[in-house]
């Protein structure tokens, strides 16, 4: 047996013994990895679907596997989506790592007014790109049938604008007495979690966002570095909506 996870594309039309192509990168990679024929390994198209098969036929850059089972995301709840704020360059490869590994829906970049990174001009799209590539990676390694989606980059405006339209934003700071588990969305959702950038959250960004209708609150007595505050509070807000769920089953 494999333990591979590989990137392709699903027809909708798929079913129990048809064939699945893998090409490029993710065959050579299957090369790489030296799987061999006769393997089970899953594929999935980064969007919800995959499939687990035996590998048939594996060249350089082209591989076929006969679908053995269908494979259907199952969404953790809520849904959330980060605004991260910009993290110094030696922080960001982890912190979208973490997030992605915990089971994160979407990251959005925000240029806070604390940020020390700055995406101007063409480095915003080649920046994103390079977000979107390790969210990719780490969502193999993961294995995740669902691919976090890395949004444009959002000016403070824009992030205020998102937050209106959100049905549930948690704004993380250090500050705040209200501990994470009060203010979780329940019924879960969809829920929103701001985390600011190394230096924290100016006070006009604070009070912007709550206008927005934005809840501050905490996750602990420690303060967290913005590289790994998105992945810790995205586990608790999951976490409570379990715990709450199971209380009511009771």
């Amino acid at each position: 047996m494999s333990d591979g996870f590989f990137v392709a594309d699903i027809p909708l039309t798929v079913e129990l013994g048809s064939t699945v192509v893998v090409d490029g990168a993710e065959a050579h990679h299957m090369s790489v990895r030296r799987i061999r024929l006769g393997e089970v390994v899953t594929l999935t198209n980064g969007e919800g679907r995959g499939v687990t098969g035996v590998v048939n036929e594996l060249g350089k850059d082209h591989a076929e596997v006969v679908v053995a089972d269908i494979l259907i995301d199952t969404h953790r709840t809520p849904r959330v989506t980060i605004v991260q704020a910009l993290p110094k360059k030696d922080r960001t490869d982890q912190a979208i790592d973490l997030m992605t590994e915990v089971g994160v829906e979407g990251i959005i970049p925000w240029q806070a007014s604390r940020s020390i990174v700055k995406w101007e001009g063409d480095k915003a799209e080649t920046n994103r790109a390079r977000w979107q590539k390790i969210a990719r990676e780490s969502s193999k390694q993961a294995r995740r049938l669902s691919f976090p989606t890395i949004g444009p980059l959002m000016q403070t405006a824009e992030v205020v604008d998102l937050i209106t339209a959100s049905s549930c934003t948690l704004i993380m700071h250090e500050k705040a007495l209200t501990p994470i588990a009060f203010t979780t969305p329940h019924p879960p959702g969809q829920c929103l979690i701001i985390i600011g950038p190394e230096g924290g959250l100016t006070h006009e960004e604070v009070e912007a966002f709550e206008l927005a209708g934005g809840v501050t609150c905490s996750m602990g007595p420690t303060v967290l570095r913005t590289s790994t505050a998105g992945a810790v509070a995205c586990v608790l807000a999951h976490n409570q909506c379990f715990l709450n769920h199971a209380m009511e089953s009771r």
